[in-house]
């Protein structure tokens, strides 16, 4: 068996992937994996039972989990189940052994919830993975700052928890004239969930930044989120509006961590005290802003909780933390900081890592 897997097994991956992104038609694939069995047991009977052994059943099972829906899949099972009872009738259950039946049997049960969840999806073949793959570049794509006028540099960083493909925090933003806005937002959950909720709500962020006065952000976006009624139906935000003619800011938060600044004639770091609720929580809510200006030289640090909050530690510890690791920033140049700042403070993290490092030289 494992001779016949390894003759295989260097031609049936591309084949499948091939197929699943442009599935053949449901009866041409099911008469084709029919064939399949049908072909697999006549070589084990008539030419070489090493070569093939009942075990390679488990083929016909695995491509149509990928391509097929249950009701096709239902007809391959019967057809195989049927070659399983004639090899165990013309050899004997001495030749036909119980391990390969096991193997048999899993794949049988792997490949129905491979055909299940295609059709509640309403995806065929392997387009599902693609869908995921395009949303979460979609996603990616929309976190990308928009270019600075001279004198300004930005570095946004998302890193979803585990080192996973999907994040719930996420980052929107825009540039009009001499306005730049950015997001950084933290939806609740994690992996695909939230991921496919950040997406959701990054698009409908992403339509209300530049539309409306920084006041109004949240409060819109709040409303947004009330109405989706999701079962985990909040998120944490915070948002800057900066005015890069003169430098002046304002920053709003929805339960975010507070944005630090950096004052570059002090040489210091503090934290702008902007409050208000999180997102999705409350129907009627009022965000108190913070204002400053961006001097040369100054900085300011957007991130979310995962950065600083670790389960039983006071959240103020982990942002001292990152106070910390950003003084290094100040004499070494903030340039790759953003990355720095995430990996030193908080590598290895449980929870989704964002952080937008805003500076003017």
């Amino acid at each position: 068996m494992l001779t016949a897997v390894r003759r295989l097994g260097g031609a049936l991956p591309q084949a499948v992937t091939r197929l699943g992104r442009r599935p053949p038609p449901e009866p041409v694939a099911t008469l084709a994996l029919m064939a399949l069995a049908l072909m697999l047991t006549a070589g084990g009977v008539y030419l070489s039972l090493s070569a093939f052994p009942p075990g390679t059943l488990a083929l016909p099972l695995l491509i149509g989990g990928l391509l097929l829906t249950r009701t096709g899949l239902a007809r391959v099972t019967a057809v195989v189940v049927a070659c399983l009872v004639f090899d165990v009738l013309d050899l004997g259950l001495s030749t036909v052994r119980v391990g390969a039946l096991v193997v048999i049997a899993a794949t049988g049960l792997v490949a129905y919830e491979f055909a299940r969840s295609r059709e509640e999806t309403g995806l065929g073949g392997l387009s599902g993975d693609t869908v995921l793959v395009e949303l979460r570049e979609q996603l990616r794509q929309q976190g990308d700052l928009p270019a600075l006028p001279p004198g300004y540099l930005a570095e946004p960083l998302v890193k979803p928890a585990g080192g996973g493909p999907f994040a719930g925090d996420f980052i929107v933003s825009a540039r009009t004239g001499s306005r730049l806005e950015v997001a950084l937002v933290d939806v609740s959950g994690k992996g695909v969930e939230a991921g496919t909720r950040a997406l959701l709500l990054s698009g409908a962020m992403g339509g209300l930044l530049g539309a409306s006065m920084s006041e109004h952000f949240l409060p819109r976006a709040n409303s947004y989120l009330v109405r989706q009624n999701w079962e985990e139906g909040f998120a944490t935000a915070v948002h800057l509006d900066l005015d890069t003619a003169d430098g002046s800011f304002v920053v709003t938060s929805a339960g975010h961590p507070p944005v630090a600044h950096l004052d570059a004639g002090s040489g210091r770091w503090r934290l702008l005290e902007a409050s208000g609720p999180a997102l999705g929580l409350l129907p009627e809510v009022t965000y108190l802003p913070s204002k400053g200006v961006l001097r040369r030289g100054d900085a300011l640090i957007l991130y979310t909780d995962g950065l600083v909050e670790i389960p039983g530690r006071d959240l103020s510890v982990g942002i001292d933390k990152l106070l910390g690791e950003a003084e290094r920033l100040v004499t070494r140049g903030f340039a790759g900081g953003a990355a720095l700042l995430v990996d030193r403070v908080a590598e290895g993290s449980s929870d989704d890592r964002g952080l937008v490092l805003v500076w003017r030289t």
